[in-house]
């Protein structure tokens, strides 16, 4: 009699679509997601005095300062908009964005260790990173709503109907910076030097994007240009729409989203080649 053939629960194959995300089975794997973000949670306040209050004092902080060298020195133009809920606003986009860009463009390397013992789906890494910026960002625009709340209060604001697209230019933020985190992810395992790069860029970027500034205060070719920073539509709808004010336009955002997608699919394809052999280089 021949032998019963054995019954796989989980088969590890090198050959897939380069263009699969295996949302599937990262599904399957949605406790470990969930370990991973209340392992980043309370490891970032571990031994810290004040813990999550950190959370507020950085977007005041640095609210603080862009008023008085951006708003009180430079004279910077702010559409009209209180200044301090200008800068709030747009510190409070940026620092999501950075957050999620700068951590999941480490990936490979941050995780070897991990990733040379046990198998699970490597983009749990990046999605843990996302979600567990999302937390952050829920307590920074939590402070954001109240001082928008207040100006509200005083007539200082008109929102509009595109206050209701938040949730989805959030979206848009973490799946750009999900695209070009995972393209940085997969060279900086060849390519150490590119993490530095990354690392000035990711500041250099903050002032090709609309958060010390309006778009309407650019001019000239400087101003075409922005339209194709995937940040201008997102930061100038969500200002817009909360605010009031400012020089937005359906197209901007709808730019920024087909750029964002075509740099999610390449992300998606060399992540994918690079996970496939990246303990032989990491």
């Amino acid at each position: 009699m021949s032998e019963p053939q054995q019954q796989w629960t989980e088969t590890i194959e090198s050959n897939h679509s380069l263009f699969d995300l295996k949302l599937k089975e990262v599904w399957r794997y949605k406790d470990l997601v969930y370990m991973f973000v209340k392992r980043d949670f309370v490891s970032g306040f571990k031994q810290t005095i004040l813990g999550p209050l950190w959370f507020f004092i950085n977007p005041i902080f640095t609210t603080i300062v862009f008023v008085f060298v951006f708003g009180n020195i430079a004279k910077l133009s702010t559409d009209g908009i209180p200044q301090v809920l200008f800068y709030l606003s747009g510190i409070t986009l940026w620092n999501y964005f950075s957050s999620c860009l700068t951590g999941t463009s480490n990936i490979f390397t941050a995780n070897a260790s991990i990733f040379g013992k046990v198998y699970f789906p490597r983009l749990v890494m990046p999605i843990t990173i996302v979600i567990s910026n999302l937390m952050k960002f829920a307590v920074q625009f939590t402070l954001f709503l109240a001082v928008w709340i207040f100006y509200f209060s005083k007539g200082e604001i008109e929102p509009n109907i595109w206050i209701l697209a938040t949730p989805f230019l959030i979206v848009l933020m973490a799946i750009f910076a999900l695209g070009v985190g995972m393209i940085f992810s997969a060279l900086t395992t060849k390519y150490r030097d590119l993490q530095m790069l990354l690392t000035f860029g990711v500041s250099l970027m903050m002032y090709a994007t609309p958060v010390i500034y309006p778009v309407s205060s650019i001019t000239g070719v400087w101003k075409k240009l922005a339209y194709y920073n995937p940040l201008t539509g997102i930061f100038e709808c969500f200002k817009y729409g909360w605010m009031g004010q400012g020089e937005f336009s359906a197209e901007m955002l709808l730019i920024s989203t087909g750029i964002i997608i075509a740099l999610l699919i390449i992300g998606t394809v060399t992540f994918n080649k690079v996970e496939k052999s990246f303990m032989d280089t990491v």
